[in-house]
This record gives structure tokens, sequence and C-alpha cells, in this order.
């Protein structure tokens, strides 16, 4: 097991001979917030990451409130009203 840290995370690379001798502790490390890479000789294969909780769906009204507030270009609004209705055929 290698560990390297960031100024954020810390990260581990786990060979599967290792995760098989140290399940517990590499579940303790992922718990704790470490990112795990699996690799089988030396090869990276899978991430092991924590699990955090994600929004899976947004109401309309949610996504509204959302895009009006974090609209990362303020003529899209204008440039999508302009195209609405038309098909590709038109533009």
């Amino acid at each position: 097991m290698t560990t390297t840290s960031g100024a954020a995370l810390s990260h581990m690379d786990v060979g599967v001979r290792d995760l098989r001798n140290h399940t517990a502790r590499i579940i303790d490390a992922v718990r704790a917030g470490e990112r795990v890479t699996l690799t089988v000789r030396g090869e990276p294969i899978a991430d092991i990451v924590p699990h955090g909780a994600r929004t899976r769906w947004l109401s309309g009204a949610a996504l509204q409130e959302q895009l009006e507030h974090r609209s990362a270009d303020p003529t899209l609004r204008d440039d999508l009203d302009e195209l609405a209705g038309q098909t590709l055929a038109d533009l």
C-alpha cells in the first residue's frame, strides 16, 4: 500500500492482495474520506471513493432556481429564446 497526501485529500494505492489482507483498514480509510485506487500488478483498475449524498432528482422549480443563480453565460437565455421553436432545418 502506498499513500500520498495533497492539500485537501489523501490518496492510497492498494493491490488486490493488500485489499484482501487489510479490508477493514482500507474501508476505515475510505470512511474517513480517503480515495483508494485498486491496482493489479501495479496497474490501476478501480477507484474506491467515499460515498457522498447526491441529489438524484430535482423538481422543475428547484432546477430553475439553480440555473437562475448559477448561470455561466448571461446571454444564453436570450440565445435559447431566439432558437426556441426552430428545427435543425431552420438553423
